[in-house]
């Protein structure tokens, strides 16, 4: 249930709803806008029905949710939220760029890329410590060590870091670094390390999975919500189709539609949703196009040597000439470059 209170109401009208809806037995959320503060009311649908929730001095309306993802519903904010991830915050105007390698593979690595990308115009690192691989053979990434590497690089450069926690036993070493918490596609219906993750009071990025849909997607982020995190991301990285031309299909359609639905912020993986390295560029400028409030992009400086996802990294060269465009079709449609 949503309470829009009047544009005069008092701030003691607003304790005493809230107070009240918490000794009902329910949780109240509150968002301050402008001119009014939107109070959204969680709990058992028939125990919040038998409330009398309109007759509260102060009170301009009572409006049900009647979508199954309560909190993540654009209705329940009103407007979009905000995610501050250290000191960059992604859901303004400005339209922020994350930029990294796949994988921390060694400290010259991760520093070089990480001072080329900042020079260029990223905003925020991103670097794998733990990978999650389809063949147990593969890589999986340097754990602890990539972890402090990240960590020495963003004192090098500023940037906050963000990288993927794949199990609730490394939650605790991964938050002690990060500025940011990933989860992953293959993760994103992983509902006890949703819960986990929901229990921090970390920014969280959920990748949308390989074969879910949109409204999946929403609900994964609810349990996220659900225990308290707000600061969450949602992060549209291609789906797998009937096409075998790039490795997924970016669905771009997903960002106007999640603007509708929700009120987080949407961060767009061009680069796991071709997979192709020349079509990249392109997707990139099309998702600032449709309305994405971040990008993520995969750098490397030597991809031919790089212990994943080398074939569609791009160079910090390429990454360089692409920011310019970047800000050049962020400016034609109303948003600015951070």
């Amino acid at each position: 249930m949503i309470i829009v209170t009047r544009p005069d109401a008092t701030e003691a009208q607003i304790e005493r709803i809230v107070s009240r809806i918490q000794s009902w037995g329910l949780k109240a959320e509150v968002s301050r806008g402008a001119m009014r503060v939107v109070i959204g009311v969680i709990g058992p649908e028939d125990k919040i029905r038998e409330k009398p929730l309109g007759a509260f001095p102060g009170v301009e309306s009572v409006t049900p949710v009647l979508k199954p993802y309560k909190l993540v519903a654009y209705e329940f904010r009103g407007m979009p939220s905000k995610v501050n991830i250290g000191n960059v915050t992604v859901g303004e105007k400005e339209l922020v760029i994350m930029a990294g390698p796949c994988s921390v593979e060694s400290e010259d690595q991760i520093a070089s890329i990480a001072k080329a990308i900042s020079k260029a115009g990223a905003k925020i690192l991103r670097g794998g410590a733990f990978k999650p691989r389809t063949s147990p053979y593969s890589f999986q990434g340097l754990g602890k060590v990539g972890l402090q590497l990240l960590a020495e690089a963003r004192k090098l450069t500023g940037m906050p870091i963000i990288t993927e926690v794949m199990d609730t036993k490394d939650l605790e070493l991964v938050a002690a670094y990060a500025d940011c918490l990933q989860i992953g596609a293959r993760n994103m219906q992983n509902f006890s390390l949703l819960r986990e993750v929901g229990r921090t009071n970390l920014p969280v990025m959920l990748k949308r999975g390989m074969s879910a849909t949109i409204k999946d997607l929403l609900m994964s982020a609810e349990y996220i919500l659900s225990e308290g995190n707000f600061q969450v991301l949602l992060c549209e990285r291609g789906i797998r189709t009937f096409e075998t031309m790039t490795r997924n299909t970016l669905d771009l359609n997903a960002v106007p539609v999640l603007k509708s639905e929700t009120h987080l912020p949407i961060v767009v993986d061009p680069t796991h949703g071709v997979g192709v390295k020349q079509f990249i560029p392109t997707m990139a400028l099309a998702a600032v196009a449709a309305g994405a409030d971040s990008i993520m992009i995969e750098v490397h400086n030597a991809p031919e040597l790089a212990k994943s996802d080398g074939e569609q990294s791009l160079l910090p060269e390429e990454f360089k000439d692409l920011v310019p465009r970047i800000r050049a079709v962020a400016d034609a449609v109303g948003r600015e470059l951070c």
